[in-house]
């Protein structure tokens, strides 16, 4: 299964809209986000792609009732997790947060196959043990080149994706 893995949209609208242009072109099937959407119109967009998506808060995000609200009216297809998220797609134990140092405390424990974060708004992906950790960068474009990642859960294969 393939999987977007994104951060710190930070409610660019512009570029998010880009982005799941590639997640159906992809054929992505669920949606991972690590944090700062900042307000719940983004959901609405997120929701626009017809797939589940998984949210944890970052530090930016203002309302979370509001943001909790919105999920709420999906019928189930955004959970927000608070802090933390945990989910299990295709046997691959993955964990997801906003915060690096957070992350990778949760790689460090063996306990998740792969673990995502953002905050950083920087690409980044490394090993820690058996465990894969990773950044997928910033939606938003704020350092570097907006984008988002794709893992392919049957090989753990991720491919950065630019959004121009």
């Amino acid at each position: 299964m393939k999987i977007a893995v994104m951060s710190d949209t930070h409610d660019h609208l512009e570029n998010i809209r880009k982005a799941l242009e590639i997640v159906r072109q992809e054929g992505c099937e669920a949606i991972i986000h690590c944090g700062d959407l900042v307000a719940p119109f983004v959901l609405k967009e997120l929701e626009q792609a017809k797939i589940p998506v998984h949210v944890v808060f970052g530090n930016n995000d203002g309302d979370q009732f509001l943001l909790g609200q919105t999920a709420a009216a999906s019928n189930g297809q955004i959970t927000i997790y608070g802090l933390l998220g945990r989910v299990e797609i295709d046997g691959v134990r993955i964990a997801f947060t906003h915060e690096g140092p957070f992350a990778e405390g949760l790689a460090a424990t063996g306990k998740y196959d792969m673990v995502f974060f953002g905050h950083s708004h920087q690409h980044y992906h490394d090993r820690l043990g058996e465990t894969i950790l990773f950044n997928p960068g910033d939606v938003m474009g704020k350092d570097q080149d907006p984008g988002f990642s794709i893992v392919d859960t049957r090989n753990r294969d991720i491919t950065r994706m630019t959004i121009r």
